[in-house]
């Protein structure tokens, strides 16, 4: 199960003027309903985060990274997921999601070739209002990820 210490990476610190309690509050709500996904998913052994909060300086240096990232206000955060299983159990268990009040950012486009896979979950719907959604137009990085949600 991860907790605010992971969520934060330190940056609660280096760049603490940046940190409202608004931002505090959404960690914790973003940090609750990402362990429910993973007790239920039966990944509960995760306790890392790839990214959580991201002030606007690291956001700016992230490849890809919106900037109206969720990251920035604490509603999102991507979990390690190096062998795609929690992946593949997030996109056939939307239900699950739904009842938590989570949207996952499309699988395919969360993907590393060196390895570095994650699944992105965030406590407010993107634009589009999809339980899945696409999160920029270019081709995913892995287009042989299935779909299983169109």
């Amino acid at each position: 199960m991860i907790d605010l210490k992971a969520f934060y990476k330190g940056r609660e610190e280096t760049h603490h003027r940046e940190l409202t309690d608004e931002i505090r509050r959404n960690a914790e709500d973003t940090v609750t309903r990402a362990n429910e996904l993973l007790q239920r998913a039966g990944f509960a052994h995760i306790s890392a985060v790839n990214s959580g909060w991201r002030p606007r300086e690291v956001n700016n240096a992230t490849a890809t990274a919106s900037p109206t990232s969720r990251h920035l206000t604490g509603q999102a955060v991507d979990l390690p997921d190096p062998d795609r299983r929690l992946a593949a159990w997030c996109a056939s268990n939307l239900g699950v999601l739904e009842e938590i009040g989570l949207w996952l950012e499309d699988p395919r486009w969360t993907y590393d070739e060196n390895g570095e896979h994650w699944v992105h979950v965030q406590t407010v719907p993107p634009r589009s209002g999809r339980r899945v959604f696409v999160p920029y137009d270019t081709p995913p990085p892995d287009p042989d990820f299935p779909v299983t949600w169109a």
